[in-house]
């Protein structure tokens, strides 16, 4: 059977969809716990050019390479190499599928704001017996549907989405009824922070980068797409839609509460903000609203994570039984790998709790460099072509947008996403010997990769045991 593809509508859905899940709804307290209204404003900027310059370079390399699909994996292979390439890919797919284990979690844990008592906890935290199975249920049921096409699953994610974001329009409208100009400027500088502007700055990049997370969606559903000019398209509307969304709750609450009063609430902290507008009506408003939209996400996320070692394993970097497909021309094999791998990590949070925190930090961590290496691939493109003024400006902006977000993450999150890219190489030296027939011979600059992350690896697990600790 012949799979059906997405045009350029649920394409968009799918892309705006990945980026909105569960970080909007704690952005309000998330924001106000580390910066002012000013370096908010600043912040945002930053992230805004970077974004959209990420976003663009999407677009061009879906033009200038029309011939790659895959998008994260496809781009770094192309602009440096194999193992490159794979460590990108590896590095996604583990942020894609240890990342929306949190989802899963996230949902039952609003869902236990309805059931549990005091005296009786059913869902918690997300990490109860009952809420295990229940997530358990859900990782099986999307399995099923995104075995049965992308197109089926992309239609039930633009439904999906279009209901989730309704109620946000519904929050900005009556955040400008509310805001007050002398709240706004109350703390303008955020002073009781105790912390200078560009301290408050960096503090905001890595939540702002999270909150963007899913941008390349596109790009990696390349080859579902109708016409190949959708994928840019698709992937600059989902930018620029979530930034109006992102920036006009942000700002906006910081009319309705003061800024210290919003970094006390408890997340979803737009309940709360809702809530001061609207009463009671406006926590479960919000609350229904999180557990429509990390569902969704989950699924967009789903097929992202299942395309990337597919088209990995095509070229040797992931084993070449993910390569199979189903009669829908579904790579149900890669679909099974990530369903498993959420499943693992949804085991450990029901036995470990806790220590799943870490594991995510670590996995949200591997974004940086797959974003960094489409920057750097369009440079390349564009400097060893000579392409317009534009194209090189765009690379620019979102090289060095990647480089900052590096830089505000610090050593720290390096250092443990280091420890997750280790265990890859040894996947990555199996797959392709199988590929090849022998041994991979490596470059130069690559045996000098693998030569820093055994140097790295000491100081990481250091980190990571002073993290757990």
């Amino acid at each position: 059977m012949q799979p059906q593809k997405i045009g350029l509508t649920a394409l968009t859905a799918l892309v705006l969809s990945s980026m909105i899940g569960s970080g909007i709804f704690s952005l309000p307290q998330n924001m106000a716990e580390v910066a002012g209204a000013e370096a908010l404003l600043i912040g945002w900027l930053i992230t805004g050019v970077g974004i959209i310059a990420l976003g663009l370079s999407f677009w061009y390399l879906s033009r200038l390479r029309p011939d790659l699909d895959g998008g994260i994996y496809a781009y770094a292979r192309a602009g440096f190499g194999e193992l490159v390439g794979f460590f990108s890919a590896w590095g996604y797919w583990l942020c894609a599928t240890i990342g929306v284990t949190g989802y899963l979690v996230v949902a039952f844990e609003g869902i236990g704001t309805f059931t549990d008592t005091p005296e009786r906890i059913i869902f918690g935290q997300g990490n109860t017996f009952y809420a295990f199975m229940g997530e358990s249920l859900i990782v099986w049921a999307v399995y099923w549907l995104a075995s049965r096409g992308v197109k089926e699953a992309a239609g039930v994610n633009l439904i999906a989405t279009i209901v989730k974001v309704f109620p946000l329009l519904l929050f900005i409208a009556l955040a400008l009824w509310y805001f007050n100009g002398a709240t706004f400027n109350t703390d303008f500088n955020g002073a009781t922070l105790g912390t200078s502007t560009l301290t408050q700055v960096k503090g905001t990049m890595l939540i702002t980068l999270w909150v963007f997370t899913g941008v390349e969606g596109a790009a990696i559903l390349s080859a579902h797409a109708k016409k190949r000019s959708d994928v840019g398209l698709a992937t600059v509307l989902g930018i620029l839609i979530a930034l109006v969304l992102y920036i006009a709750i942000t700002v906006l609450t910081l009319g309705i509460l003061a800024r210290a009063d919003i970094a006390a609430l408890p997340n979803p902290s737009m309940a709360g903000v809702l809530q001061a507008m609207m009463g009671t009506a406006g926590k479960i408003i919000i609350t229904l609203c999180l557990i429509v939209s990390v569902l969704a996400s989950y699924l967009s996320w789903i097929l992202y994570s299942m395309e990337v070692p597919y088209y990995g394993a095509q070229y040797g970097a992931f084993p070449k039984t993910l390569l199979a497909q189903n009669a829908r021309g579904v790579p149900h094999h890669s679909l099974l790998f990530s369903c498993l791998t959420i499943q693992a990590c949804l085991l450990l949070v029901r036995l470990t709790g806790e220590s799943y925190n870490t594991l995510l930090k670590i996995s949200t961590s591997m974004i940086l460099v797959p974003y960094l290496l489409i920057g750097a691939y369009l440079l390349k493109l564009a400097w060893r072509e000579r392409l317009a003024l534009r194209i090189r400006i765009t690379a620019v902006l979102a090289t060095l947008y990647a480089l900052w977000i590096l830089y505000a993450a610090g050593i720290d999150h390096l250092l443990l996403a280091a420890l997750l890219y280790i265990p890859g190489v040894a996947l990555f030296l199996y797959a392709q010997t199988r590929f090849l027939g022998y041994f991979p011979r490596l470059r130069g600059y690559e045996k000098a990769i693998l030569l820093l992350l055994a140097v790295l690896l000491v100081p990481a697990i250091q980190q990571l045991l002073h993290t757990s600790g």
